[in-house]
């Protein structure tokens, strides 16, 4: 059995639980498995997108796969029945629209959204994917990955899809927008989804303090609104969400 599944499923979940990636000799040496057998299993991982090989670092860490399964469980409904509410009471807060969104590889999903009295629709209805590194939302949970799993998901400017022309189109000025945002403690995008809107956004943690979701307000960029003012709600409201989840 642990060869086979039970090893598979071993390595993941030690994988899942590490801040960042690390050796295959340290991972052999944790869950008590023979290195000819981790390489092996590894190998079989990496060929599905479960794990990356990040060759620089001699380091292994998760992959797209394995974070668009976990995204998958968000996306079956506990998330959202944590959050309606208080997606409700933020919306009620800030008289603007709000919406919760997932990873889903390089895109983000949409899978609420609350539409304040008297604003027009948006592009971010329930279901949507757009590009995650043009998104508050999806820089918000970018942010809160280890670098090597950024890395992972944009490993160079085939990665990146462009829209109007607009936001980060390379990897190291995606690390910029990123840096950024972890400096001012929230993400912002303004027109680069649709001309004239402007968002911020907050991530979601989980108890391993990884990003499961983001929280984000969308409003009309031509009005005087100061988003450090929109972006306090929203950041306390991704908080709350994330000490239901258990994060530290």
């Amino acid at each position: 059995m642990t060869n086979g599944a039970g090893g598979v499923l071993r390595i993941l979940r030690f994988l899942a639980a590490q801040p960042h990636p690390l050796p295959a000799s340290r991972i052999a040496a944790t869950v008590g498995l023979p290195r000819s057998t981790v390489y092996r299993l590894l190998a079989t991982l990496r060929a599905e997108g479960f794990v990356v090989h990040l060759a620089d670092d001699r380091a292994w860490g998760l992959g797209v796969t394995a974070y668009e399964v976990g995204s998958g469980y968000t996306r079956q409904a506990p998330l959202q029945r944590l959050a309606r509410q208080s997606m409700a009471r933020l919306v009620d807060t800030v008289g603007e629209s709000a919406h919760l969104a997932v990873l889903y590889g390089r895109d983000v999903v949409y899978v609420i959204e609350e539409r304040a009295t008297g604003r027009p629709s948006l592009v971010t209805d329930v279901g949507v994917r757009l590009p995650a590194h043009l998104t508050a939302s999806g820089r918000a949970m970018l942010a809160a990955l280890p670098p090597a799993q950024v890395r992972a998901l944009f490993p160079d400017r085939s990665a990146f899809v462009h829209r109007a022309d607009a936001g980060p189109a390379t990897p190291s000025a995606l690390r910029a927008v990123l840096a950024e945002t972890r400096q001012r403690g929230h993400a912002r995008e303004d027109g680069e989804i649709t001309p004239g809107f402007a968002s911020v956004a907050a991530a979601v943690l989980d108890h391993n303090g990884h990003p499961v979701a983001s929280v984000a307000v969308t409003y009309p960029g031509d009005t005087l609104v100061d988003p450090d003012d929109l972006a306090r709600p929203v950041i306390s409201t991704a908080a709350a969400l994330s000490r239901r989840l258990g994060a530290p």
